[in-house]
Formats: structure tokens, sequence, C-alpha cells
């Protein structure tokens, strides 16, 4: 009985956490652009221009040149306005 009690558990909870990974993985994305979007304002106010690719706003050091989200998507800054590249 006991066996059957936490087989039911744990097909409870096997795709509750992985639904929930999901969410977590897009929020964490969001979250990532905004800061990057961040750094671009901070990248404008130094140099009075945006930076036209992650790898010019790399040049600061805040950043990576092939940054990407956490659940794997790319990045892009288009005039000045971070997005998640749609493949």
């Amino acid at each position: 009985i006991v066996l059957l009690i936490i087989s039911v558990l744990i097909l409870i909870t096997i795709p509750n956490v992985t639904k929930h990974s999901a969410t977590i993985d897009d929020k964490g994305c969001a979250a990532y652009v905004k800061m990057v979007q961040g750094l671009v304002q901070t990248y404008k106010m130094d140099n009075n221009s945006y930076p036209t690719t992650l790898v010019e706003l790399a040049t600061t050091g805040d950043i990576e040149a092939d940054a990407q989200c956490p659940n794997g998507k790319k990045i892009k800054i288009t005039n000045g306005v971070v997005s998640i590249v749609v493949d």
C-alpha cells in the first residue's frame, strides 16, 4: 500500500515539475532580456549611441558576446531594443 501511494505521488509530481520548469525558463529569459536592455541604455549614456550587436555591447565587459537566455534562446539588439531571436 505504501508503494502504491508513493507511486501515485510520483506520477502526480513529475508532470507538474516539468511544466513549471518550462515556465521558469521563460520567465528567466524575459528577465534576462530586461537586464540586457538596461545594459544597452547604459551603453547609450556612455557612448551617445546604441550598440548594434551583442559583440559591441560586450566591449563594456558586462556581458559576453555570445550571451543567450537561460533556456537557450538567442537574443539580438535592433535599434537599441533587445529581443529574442525567433527561429
